[in-house]
This record gives structure tokens, C-alpha cells and sequence, in this order.
């Protein structure tokens, strides 16, 4: 679905939206937003969302209190002005450009990746390039799709319960010079990162048994998948006791949910016991002595190349940062000196009951002056 011709169209055209919305409306507001000027009439300052006089004070006492609250802060004459919070008119900008980045990169993932599976008995090799396969018309196969990958062992964990706790795989890269280039050991969720190239551990199966009859072998034996109602596992082979030419073969079956343990039944189909591979016992079927060797599992793994992932974590990524930024306050603050008064207005594009709050503590903290006169009447007062 992702890689269809109409996602991808609908795709495109909410980044054109985007851009658009970009060009005609946020660019403007941000022009608007960096082209202030004084204002030198007391009655537009009045007219301001916010608007205050303090009688008995001065614009430089006033700058001063603003600039201790983060404001950058101007002054020319008797008119002041200041503004904070200039980022949150940007980050608009910014979450558009993350969310045409995201876009970008989810369709170079549709458009430009490859994707595979295998399973691989333990021992065995593969080459990368064979089980890729390419998701879109901008999927070029890279030279790291020649590198070999070389199970070197496979094996589980269990629970006390028996069933299957984790399963992992030790693998090798191999360059065509037939050098190793890595080797880890990847379990679910721990995958190996080599080259853009991603593999992952999915799956597990049952490949083979190697069993001794008779003191002869072993014989490997292929172990088949059974169908089971749920998500079960069963894996079941049979040791043929007679020519494997006659029309009715009868033989040893053993069946095994996971690699720790097998169980065994004769020719007639009834159960005889239980063995463990490492344990190396052996037991008396029908006649022949059966030892059970070792149990060869085999590893399923998912492998695939996503060139739009960097793209599309960049995007989230500054997307998370642009929002929080655009709840950043554009305030901006206009004060004219008018006598003794000093008239104050101001605006804020967010958050203006707190606004308002923040406006009368600053004002409140802005320092009363008192005249000559006054000073010369409290003197005389107190020498009578």
C-alpha cells in the first residue's frame, strides 16, 4: 500500500500543501514579525491588547526591568521597544520542513529499499544479494549486496516451562576476498548492521537430526514442519528399518517441539521414550540401537535495506524539537514617555492571561520617581 501510485500521490500533494501553507502564510507573518517599529503616539500604544501608564516613572527604569525578564529591548528617544519569544514565529516554518522531511524519507523507503527472507540450517551459507528483493523503481543494489553471511552456530534459550525463551545466531560476513568483516551474534531485537544492510533474527526451525543406528552413521535426517492448530511448533522425520524400495516403508518416528528434546515411537506407532541430543544415550527400538546425535536447527531471518530510515528519524526528530519551540510566546511591548507618565502597550501571538499576569508584575517592580518640589516640601515639613 505504501508504495502504490496513489499513496504516494496523496503523499505528494500534502507536501505541496505544505509548502504552500510555507510560502503564502508563515513566511509572511515571520516578515511582519521582524519588521517592528516605534510607536510614537501614546493613543496607538493604547490601542495595544495590553495597555498600562505609570505615572511617575521612566522608560530607561522601565527597559531595564524588561530586559532583567528576557526581553531584547530598544530605545530611541522617548520610545521604547521590546520583544521575546521571536522563535516561536520560525518554528511553524520548522514543522513544516520536518514533516516534508519525514515524507521524503517514508517515500525513498517505499520507492527505493529491498527486503528478504531465509532460512539457513546451521553450518550453511548464503549471499545477501540472493534473497533481496527490490521494493520500488529507486531500488539500485549496493556492492554489500555480495557480501556472504555464514551461520556459524545456532541455538535457544528456554524457561523453566520448557518453552522457547529467545533463540540466536552467530554469524560471519565474508568480503568476495573471503575475509571476515564481522561476526555477531544476534538474537530478536539485537539485530547486525553491516553496510546499510539490516538482519534481523524472526524465526527458528528444525533442519535435520543425526542419529546412529546400530553403532552405524549418523545419518542425517531431514526434519519436516507439522501442522498444528495455533502458533505450535512440531517438527517429525522417520528412520526407515526396511528397504526404502518396498511399497510399505516402516520405520522409527520421532517428533521434537524444539531442539532440547525427541521423542520416539516404533514401527507400530507406539511411544517408546525420550531423549535429549546432548545426552548421547541410547535406546532399543524394535531391535536397533538409536542414538541421537544432535539436532541441527536452522535460523530464520529477515534481511532488508531502508535508505529513507536517517531521512525519517531526522524528521521526527526536529519535528519533536519545532513544536515544542512554537509554543514559545511572540510578545512584543511598546512604551512612550510622555512627561512624567510612561504609557505602555503591548501584544502576544499566545498564552495572554498569562501575558497580562507577566505584564503587572514587571510594571509593578518598575520604581516611582519623586520631583525636586516634593523633595523640598518633605524637608521643610520636617524642619518645622
Amino acid at each position: 500500500m505504501f508504495s502504490s501510485p496513489v499513496f504516494l500521490g496523496l503523499l505528494a500533494l500534502l507536501a505541496a500543501s505544505l509548502m504552500a501553507c510555507t510560502y503564502t502564510t508563515q513566511i509572511p507573518i515571520v516578515k511582519v514579525a521582524r519588521r517592528w517599529s516605534f510607536m510614537h503616539s501614546a493613543g496607538s500604544i493604547r490601542k495595544q491588547e495590553f495597555a498600562e501608564s505609570l505615572p511617575r516613572a521612566s522608560i530607561q527604569d522601565l527597559g531595564v526591568i524588561l530586559m532583567g525578564y528576557g526581553y531584547e529591548v530598544f530605545t530611541k528617544g522617548p520610545s521604547l521597544y521590546a520583544f521575546k519569544g521571536l522563535a516561536g514565529r520560525f518554528a511553524p516554518i520548522g514543522v513544516h520542513i520536518a514533516m516534508i522531511f519525514i515524507m521524503a524519507g517514508a517515500t525513498l523507503s517505499a520507492t527505493g529499499s529491498f527486503k528478504g527472507s531465509v532460512d539457513v540450517p546451521q553450518g550453511l551459507n548464503f549471499v545477501i544479494g540472493d534473497v533481496m528483493k527490490p521494493k520500488g523503481v529507486l531500488s539500485f543494489a549496493p556492492d554489500v549486496f555480495n557480501t556472504e553471511v555464514h551461520v556459524n552456530r545456532f541455538y535457544m534459550e528456554y524457561y523453566d516451562s520448557g518453552e522457547v525463551s529467545q533463540f540466536y545466531s552467530d554469524l560471519s560476513l565474508f568480503d568476495l576476498d573471503g575475509k571476515e568483516v564481522m561476526r555477531k551474534t544476534i538474537k530478536v531485537n539485537d539485530p547486525l548492521r553491516y553496510g546499510g544492510v539490516t538482519i534481523y533474527q524472526t524465526d527458528w526451525g528444525f533442519s535435520a537430526l543425526q542419529v546412529k543406528k546400530n553403532g552405524e552413521g549418523p545419518f542425517n535426517l531431514a526434519m519436516a514442519p507439522l501442522k498444528l492448530n495455533g502458533d505450535k511448533k512440531l517438527f517429525g522425520t522417520l528412520l526407515p528399518l526396511e528397504n526404502s524400495g518396498s511399497s510399505n516403508v516402516k520405520g522409527i518416528s520421532m517428533l521434537a517441539r524444539d531442539l532440547q528434546s525427541i521423542v520416539l515411537y516404533d514401527q507400530e506407532g507406539k511411544f517408546v521414550g525420550v531423549r535429549r541430543p546432548s545426552s548421547k544415550l541410547p535406546i532399543e527400538i524394535d531391535g536397533n540401537e538409536i542414538v541421537i546425535e544432535d539436532a541441527i536447527g536452522s535460523t530464520g531471518l529477515d534481511l532488508k535495506t531502508d535508505p529513507g530510515i536517517p531521512i525519517v528519524y531526522a524528521g521526527f526528530g526536529a519535528l519533536m524539537l519545532t513544536t515544542c519551540i512554537s509554543y514559545l510566546s511572540h510578545s512584543q511591548i511598546w512604551a512612550l514617555q510622555d512627561g512624567s507618565t510612561v504609557v505602555i502597550g503591548g501584544k502576544t501571538n499566545r498564552a495572554k492571561l498569562e501575558f497580562s499576569e507577566e505584564m503587572n508584575r514587571l510594571l509593578d517592580k518598575v520604581p516611582e520617581l519623586i520631583s525636586v518640589n516634593e523633595n523640598k516640601i518633605d524637608s521643610k515639613q520636617s524642619a518645622t
